[in-house]
């Protein structure tokens, strides 16, 4: 998975599998032993890192603080993941958007969120996007948050002011 990770971020989803292979140190058949298909490994990837980050974001998260606090929480400690695992944001990203990601495995993505979710639709309930579908509002939130870490990522000298600044953007957007 490393070394999927790896050749993703760096050469994209059209990278050969066995590329993925020798930077894994396998042969090429070896990998088909765990993965059927180049798009099964996509999709276990997919849902992996996608896990990951939810768990690191909303690992420690005090449901008692308010609506503010826990979602700095959330968002702080989502961009810390990407700029600790700069390839594995890169490689998410592109897998995110892929089409050999199935619908199964986005809907257990989904549901790996219904945390975040569920505060987001909280914070949402008096604010000017509280009638629109939870669909447009959490692909708004991905968006606002792409953007920021691809800028802390770029620019971590100003890490932080970054992450303050598309927390006080997304803040407003859902208040």
């Amino acid at each position: 998975m490393a070394a999927a990770i790896g050749i993703i971020a760096r050469q994209g989803l059209d990278a050969p599998t066995a590329l993925i292979a020798k930077e894994a140190g396998v042969a090429n058949g070896s990998l088909f032993n765990y993965f059927e298909t180049k798009g099964e490994l996509f999709n276990q990837l997919f849902l992996e890192l996608k896990l990951e980050a939810v768990s690191l974001a909303t690992d420690e998260l005090l449901p008692d603080t308010d609506l503010k606090e826990q979602a700095f929480h959330v968002w702080s400690h989502w961009m810390k993941w990407a700029i600790s695992y700069p390839e594995k944001r890169k490689a998410l990203a592109q897998l995110s958007v892929s089409d050999e990601i199935t619908a199964t495995s986005h809907i257990s993505a989904h549901q790996s969120l219904s945390s975040v979710r569920d505060l987001i639709a909280r914070i949402c309930a008096g604010g000017p996007l509280h009638e629109e579908r939870m669909s447009f509002i959490m692909a708004i939130v991905e968006s606002l948050s792409g953007t920021t870490m691809d800028f802390m990522i770029r620019y971590p000298d100003e890490a932080e002011k970054r992450c303050a600044a598309g927390f006080a953007i997304l803040w407003k957007a859902l208040t």
